[in-house]
């Protein structure tokens, strides 16, 4: 997801970012800065998709939730799944900044399974029901 600061009151759809990417060179002597571990997927989202051109990709290697904070970045793309780190963060995902979504899946073979397998198998549907639950 897209990710800004929540005092950025006037950006919450990747339009809105796309006006404060131009103008961000002239007001802060910089282009508009994006931490981010998934470098490509920001470029094809932000360039491709949305037309975003005037930014800088800056690789994060852990936390980037807190670059804004700690002055690396202003936005940030990331992965999340409840969004409660982003707003511990101060941070709202944007309207339309969802790059893509994924879930889990459990897959197993056709082949016969012995008794060994069959309780792995219920031992991880298990735990995989307390996480859903």
């Amino acid at each position: 997801v897209v990710a800004v600061p929540d005092i950025w009151l006037d950006v919450d759809t990747m339009a809105d970012l796309d006006d404060v990417a131009a103008d961000f060179r002239q007001r802060h002597g910089r282009r508009l800065r994006i931490a981010t571990k998934y470098w490509r997927l920001t470029q094809q989202f932000f360039s491709l998709k949305h037309g975003i051109q005037v930014y800088r990709i800056v690789e994060s290697l852990g936390a980037t939730e807190g670059a804004p904070a700690a002055g690396l970045a202003d936005v940030i793309v990331d992965i999340t799944t409840t969004g409660s780190t982003l707003r511990a963060n101060h941070l709202k995902v944007l309207g339309d900044g969802t790059i893509l979504k994924s879930q889990a899946c459990l897959v197993a073979s056709k082949k016969q399974r012995d008794a060994a397998d069959e309780a792995r198998l219920r031992e991880i549907a298990a735990k995989m029901g307390a996480l859903v639950a």
